[in-house]
């Protein structure tokens, strides 16, 4: 009487690299997900002054406006 089917080897290479496979990917997905939806710690944000010159380089805003908001913002509390 036989306890297997009769592969031999064949059956559990062909298993363990699927389911290194499989571990593996899940392992990428996770590292994937958690870096896509948590915030960087090393970004930084851009200083007023760069977005509003920014904004005004872009069109967005008029030269009175940007010159109006960069006098308070230079002006400071």
């Amino acid at each position: 009487m036989m306890w297997s089917d009769g592969n031999g080897w064949g059956g559990w290479v062909v298993m363990l690299f699927s389911m290194a496979i499989l571990w593996g990917g899940l392992f990428v997905l996770i590292v994937w997900a958690v870096r896509q939806f948590t915030p960087a710690s090393g970004q930084r944000r851009p200083e007023p002054t760069t977005i509003l010159e920014e904004r005004f380089a872009r069109g967005e805003i008029s030269k009175e406006e940007f010159e109006e908001s960069r006098r308070v913002l230079n002006k400071g509390p």
